[in-house]
């Protein structure tokens, strides 16, 4: 009888995809933080919210840019569409190697909006360049975490997560075995944005982006391929 311990699994190697997609769930907090408070109120992350600031934008309501929210809008897309294009070129091999190449070209469009931030903090170019950059990495982050297909981790959006933590609780006869990640969830929107805002209000936006992209680089060398 063999006595050989099984192959280890490679897509096993690394962080699981619950801690890392909640790493970059605290990610979107602080990218929003940075986008809303610094360029113009415009978020970068949260499409729902900027569907809604282009229509206030384009009703003329103070301290809205219809330029600003188009060119993120439009830049999220291109970056979902880019990484739909990912998701049909690795998706049906190893998780781990998507997951990885995705975040390593999300360190890169967010370590570039820092550099851009840090080099020319206050030229008119700055604030497109940045928005454009942060919107390009999230819609790709966006398109890669849907096709994962990890539940109730979204990584920007909490509405359907806060649904979902009540509706499915015990209060409502419901089983709640998913609250403990809708919360972790959550709390790690909350947690990233609470940091942005302090890093955005105190030292500017290249040193929120610059936190964002070093996190980001790190899980694309340590992210396994597996859930759990």
């Amino acid at each position: 009888m063999s006595t050989e311990p099984p192959p280890r699994d490679p897509e096993a190697r690394g962080l699981p995809l619950i801690v890392v997609l909640l790493v970059l769930t605290v990610v979107s907090g602080l990218i929003d933080a940075v986008s809303y408070l610094g360029l113009h109120h415009v978020f970068t992350a949260n499409m729902t919210g900027n569907v809604v600031v282009l229509g206030f934008a384009a009703a003329g309501a103070p301290g809205f840019s219809v330029p600003h929210t188009a060119t993120s809008l439009g830049c999220f897309l291109a970056g979902a569409l880019a990484g739909g294009r990912v998701a049909t070129w690795l998706g049906g091999g190893s998780r781990r190697t998507w997951a990885r190449v995705t975040l390593a070209a999300e360190a890169v469009l967010v370590g570039a909006a820092s550099a851009v931030a840090f080099a020319a903090p206050d030229a008119n170019g700055t604030t497109y360049a940045v928005i454009a950059l942060c919107a390009l990495a999230m819609g790709l982050r966006n398109a890669t975490v849907r096709k994962l297909g990890v539940p109730d981790l979204t990584t920007t959006v909490m509405t359907m997560t806060l649904t979902g933590l009540v509706s499915d609780s015990h209060l409502t006869g419901g089983t709640g075995t998913r609250a403990p990640r809708r919360a972790a969830s959550v709390l790690a929107l909350l947690a990233g944005a609470l940091l942005g805002a302090w890093l955005v209000l105190h030292h500017g936006l290249g040193i929120p982006l610059l936190i964002a992209a070093l996190a980001v680089g790190l899980l694309a060398v340590t992210a396994s391929g597996r859930e759990r």
